[in-house]
This record gives C-alpha cells, structure tokens and sequence, in this order.
C-alpha cells in the first residue's frame, strides 16, 4: 500500500469526467461504508459523526456525485492510480459551516471504470489532550479542511 511519501497527488481541483464516474462507480460502497462507519463509531465514540447526530441514515447520504463531489486529487502508484474525494454533505450546516467527507478510491491500470475500488474514509482523532487522550473525532470535515493524502 502507498505511503505519502511514495505518491504524488496533482493539485486540488474540481472533477472531471472521469473522476465523476470512477466515484459514480463505488457510490453504493460508499454510502454503505459512511453508515456502516457511523454505526461503529456510535457504539463507542459518538463524537466522531456528532456532525450528523441528528440526521437519519438516508439523509447522511442524500448525495450525488454530480452535484457533491467537489473536489479530487490523484496520483499514480505502482499498481494504478489512487483518487481522492472531498463530497459535501448537503445536510449539515452548522456554526462548524458545511460538511465534507473526504473519500479514498483506488483505480488499478488498464481497465477503465469497471474495477476502481472504494479504498477508505477519512476519520481524525487527534489534537491529543495533557494525558495524551485524543480531543478532536471527526468524521465530517469542514469546508476549510484540505484535501490531502490519507492512508485509513
């Protein structure tokens, strides 16, 4: 698996084509994933989708690609390309501002759309406290928060 050090991702930019249909291609994995990883969280640590405490399942996700997926980055690895997604969550907005979910797919070469994967989502703990205790649990970026490498 690549490390941030062994790829170089191209500028933040909006998405073209083909990144509009390689996340088009795992958007079902993708709100699976989102949902699934809420679940989990809640059991042990609902801080980390505290963004979306008040939104049901169908909500969290009432995105689309077209219209949400605002920003990509990309770079290539040994084994294909590795893409990365900043999506807007339509329904949150709050004092924070808008809210974002940064995805990672993975698109092995020479086949096209039909085999890019849904690699991972982004979740931060973090800005640890004295004792060394993790302070910050976010799953929902804000708009300000950059797109960069992440290897979850």
């Amino acid at each position: 698996m690549a490390s941030v050090e062994q790829v170089h991702l191209n500028e933040p930019h909006t998405p073209n084509h083909n990144a509009i249909g390689a996340f088009n291609h795992v958007l079902p994995q993708i709100k699976h994933e989102i949902v699934r990883s809420r679940k989990e969280w809640d059991k042990h640590q609902p801080k980390m989708w505290s963004r979306a405490a008040g939104l049901s399942d169908e909500q969290l996700v009432g995105f689309s690609i077209e219209d949400h997926l605002v920003q990509v980055r990309s770079g290539v690895v040994s084994y294909g390309t590795v893409i990365f997604g900043k999506i807007r969550v339509p329904d949150v907005s709050d004092d924070v501002g808008d809210g974002y979910i940064h995805v990672r797919i993975h698109d092995p070469p020479n086949r096209g759309k039909e085999d890019v994967m849904f690699h991972s989502i982004l979740t931060l703990e973090g800005e640890k406290d004295a004792d060394g205790h993790p302070r910050l649990w976010r799953a929902i970026q804000p708009q300000d928060y950059p797109l960069e490498f992440f290897n979850e």
